[in-house]
């Protein structure tokens, strides 16, 4: 649900990014912070426990315009990777806008990519959201790796809705950008259309 800032003239939308632990998630958000203009991002928060990580952070990226001349910011959560801290995970999601789901592509983790998109489905009915109507996109992170699992086969497990997905090296920032645009994109046609 955007939040629109009247005397600042700005939406504010929110996008999550999801998956389970290591997948790369905290990588992407990093990548995209460290490569954004200091003039159009806020502060990073990172929100940690001892053995939980979130990581936050606004920016206004101008290229994508204004929506009715309101400026859109974007706030980039990270959810922790780990099930059990389910309750943090359903606490972040509240109010989203758009969510990319990270994948890991290694063969072993796919388990766990699987166990991680079921959670993310149920988290967000308990909240009234169907991902089939929210902004969504999957990346394929970990191509560089060598025991990953084919584009195919991680479609096949993980994407039966067809969403926009992408193949990524998040340290490098392989797939990183396109990522965020695609559901950027998605988010801000939305809004256009008065959806949120």
């Amino acid at each position: 649900m955007s939040f629109i800032n009247y005397s600042s003239r700005e939406i504010n939308c929110k996008i999550v990014y999801y998956g389970p632990g290591l997948g790369g998630k905290t990588t992407n958000l990093q990548y995209v912070y460290d490569k954004t203009n200091p003039d159009a991002k806020g502060k990073m928060i990172s929100l940690a426990t001892e053995t939980e990580r979130t990581l936050f952070f606004d920016f206004l990226p101008l290229a994508l315009g204004t929506i009715r001349g309101f400026k859109t910011r974007f706030h980039l959560y990270t959810v922790p990777g780990q099930v059990f801290y389910d309750a943090s995970r359903k606490l972040i999601l509240k109010g989203v806008d758009g969510v990319v789901f990270v994948a890991d592509s290694q063969l072993e983790r796919m388990d766990a990519n699987i166990e991680s998109v079921e959670n993310l489905k149920e988290n967000l009915m308990e909240q009234g959201y169907d991902l089939a109507k929210l902004p969504y996109v999957i990346q394929y992170n970990k191509r560089d790796l060598d025991n990953i699992a084919t584009a195919d086969e991680l479609q096949k497990a993980l994407n039966p809705m067809n969403v926009p997905w992408f193949e990524a090296v998040a340290p490098s920032g392989d797939g990183v950008f396109e990522t965020l645009k695609a559901v950027a994109k998605q988010v801000l046609l939305k809004l256009k259309k008065g959806e949120t």
